[in-house]
């Protein structure tokens, strides 16, 4: 079974803005099915597609099935089946043996910023960058799929 132990973050806005970052890359990306117990997902990028199928969280841990499509098929889908939809810049940020994802959503949920970093084991120690702020793992309102429909800008 594929598993996915991820744990989210907001960040530090000044330190963020200050931090020397690689470019980012574009994400638009809707979702076929949103449910509190699994979401299916269309993810669009400059060059690919993905479809993704996530299960309920437990903590931290979900189960997670991602396929790569042709981008032409994930924009149809995005087009004709997605029920709500986001976009965001992601950038890639090693820090000490690790890799963080960090979202910088656009349209309805500009202002919203969103690290993420994936881990082996609920348990696993890793270090946080200085831009930093706050956990948020397990809080429903900064999943992207409820993102998707209930944008940062309604808060």
């Amino acid at each position: 079974m594929a598993i996915e132990i991820e744990r989210k973050y907001l960040i530090n806005q000044n330190k963020w803005d200050n931090f020397p970052k690689p470019e980012g890359q574009l994400f638009r990306q809707g979702y076929i099915l949103k449910d509190p117990e699994k979401t299916i997902r269309v993810r669009v990028t400059d060059t690919t597609a993905y479809l993704t199928i996530k299960g309920a969280s437990i903590g931290a841990t979900r189960t997670e099935f991602e396929y790569e499509i042709p981008k032409e098929e994930g924009i149809e889908l995005l087009d004709n089946f997605a029920v709500s939809e986001l976009s965001k810049i992601r950038y890639k940020i090693p820090h000490i043996n690790k890799l963080w994802e960090v979202d910088v959503f656009l349209g309805n949920n500009k202002g919203l910023i969103v690290a993420e970093i994936e881990l082996d084991s609920e348990e696993e120690y890793f270090e946080l960058p200085e831009w930093i702020s706050i956990e948020v793992t397990g809080d429903n309102k900064y999943y992207n799929s409820n993102l998707s429909a209930n944008p940062f800008k309604n808060w």
